[in-house]
């Protein structure tokens, strides 16, 4: 772990019985142990993957996630669909926008309350089912081959921890 010299706020307290050189021990933690900055530079990589994979079917990450969720349960409503992967209206709305121009999803509303848009599964997305999940399934794979079995199942949990 790098690190580099701390300023005094971080200096343990002047009345504890440090000497001068034991307070020249301590060191702020580096811009690359930052929890932020290791996190986002992961997701950057994974990101990175999923994209590059995803591009023959001209769909973001995004997307794909969107078709993961609808291939779990088909005909939500967009806003159960936002709820489960914790996205807002307006980011939602737009790759639902993208993803019934492509042909990806159907979008309609529901009869019973015209306000509720309902989104379901389009022929091709039925189609490329069975392909498109086990291309997400060697994505993750690939992705965490780094790991030995019960570390990528640590991770998975740690991540889930900390989201919450």
């Amino acid at each position: 772990m790098k690190r580099v010299q701390v300023s005094p706020p971080m200096m343990p307290d002047e009345h504890l019985p440090f000497t001068r050189e034991v307070r020249q021990l301590f060191y702020m933690i580096s811009y690359q142990d930052v929890i932020l900055f290791i996190l986002s530079k992961a997701n950057q990589k994974v990101y990175g993957t999923f994209k590059a994979r995803l591009l023959p079917y001209g769909m973001t990450p995004m997307q794909g996630l969107v078709l993961h969720a609808l291939y779990e349960e088909e005909d939500l409503s967009a806003g159960e669909l936002g709820r489960r992967l914790a996205l807002d209206s307006a980011t939602l709305s737009g790759v639902l926008d993208r993803m019934s121009e492509a042909g990806w999803i159907v979008k309609s509303t529901v009869r019973e309350d015209r306000r509720v848009l309902s989104i379901k599964l389009s022929d091709k997305s039925q189609k490329l089912r069975d392909e498109f999940i086990q291309e997400t399934e060697k994505l993750n794979r690939k992705v965490l081959s780094v790991f030995n079995t019960e570390e990528r199942l640590l991770l998975i949990r740690l991540l889930k921890d900390l989201r919450k």
